[in-house]
């Protein structure tokens, strides 16, 4: 990853990761207002295979170097990567930013917990269910969307999917060549989707420059930066630091799409913060996203 050292050599890990979600998170609101032009699939489309080549450029993987038995772990974790984010965008277009990202944050999150061995862990179980449960009250009396919570949860079990999958592609696969063809397999899942919502509009120069951007920022300038604080932080620590994505998700809605949230659903926010914390901190395992999806 000499690239990678060269572009960000002196940024401090922790400022690294943060400027990451900031980054991952900034992009999710970018894409959402792309969605009356392209659909949340046609947008997805344009980030994954965007992102797939920028990334094939800068790493220049070597494919053809791949045995069948790596891309049998290859493969599910490109579809994995591919409906996390489809099903993730098609979240948003029913949910503001931040209550999607922490719907998405239960995969993840139960993954941990199903992995942990310890009974007390069963408290942040307790305080996840009762962040989902304050979710639910939104816009000021109404009901939350199930169809869009559905599709938040949705991308959640893709995510932890992603996670146990990327966990074979790097015992089979060195170095950065299996994220890159990952990132390539799901854009081909994508692509069906992309072309039935959107159809020639994705080759639009306007559409092409946004998509560039969204690849940018949800993909490649925070995987770089991930791997800068990868490289320094432990494992748990790198955990904890992740878990305030949520805050930072629905600070970015507030932010840039003008998205409010109730006291309750702030609340529902910092349960789910608190649940991943405490399992990053308390357990012997621990899952360490790699590079997000959203």
């Amino acid at each position: 990853m000499p690239r990678v050292r060269r572009v960000l050599p002196a940024l401090p890990p922790v400022p690294a990761l943060l400027l990451s979600m900031v980054s991952i998170q900034g992009g999710a609101a970018f894409a959402k207002t792309l969605f009356p032009a392209l659909g949340a699939a046609g947008t997805t489309t344009l980030r994954v295979t965007l992102a797939a080549a920028l990334l094939s450029l800068v790493f220049r993987p070597r494919l053809r170097a791949l045995t069948p038995e790596a891309w049998r772990a290859v493969l599910p974790y490109g579809a994995a990567l591919g409906l996390m984010n489809l099903s993730f965008y098609l979240a948003l277009t029913r949910l503001p930013l931040g209550l999607a990202v922490t719907l998405e944050f239960v995969g993840p999150l139960v993954l941990s917990l199903a992995l942990s061995r310890r009974i007390q862990d069963l408290l942040w179980v307790a305080l996840a269910a009762l962040g989902i449960v304050l979710i639910a009250p939104h816009g000021g009396g109404g009901h939350l969307d199930l169809l869009g919570a559905g599709l938040a949860l949705t991308a959640g079990a893709f995510w932890a999917l992603y996670i146990l999958a990327g966990g074979a592609v790097g015992r089979r696969v060195p170095g950065v060549t299996g994220v890159v063809a990952g990132m390539i397999v799901a854009a081909v899942v994508t692509l069906p989707f992309g072309i039935a919502t959107a159809g020639v509009t994705l080759l639009a120069p306007s559409a092409l420059l946004a998509g560039l951007a969204v690849a940018v920022l949800s993909s490649a300038l925070p995987y770089s930066l991930e791997m800068v604080a990868l490289r320094a932080l432990p494992a748990r620590v790198f955990g904890v630091l992740m878990s305030v994505e949520p805050a930072i998700a629905a600070l970015s809605g507030l932010l840039f799409l003008h998205e409010r949230l109730s006291v309750l659903q702030w609340l529902a926010i910092l349960c789910v913060i608190s649940a991943s914390v405490g399992i990053s901190l308390s357990g012997e395992r621990q899952v360490v996203e790699a590079e997000p999806a959203n």
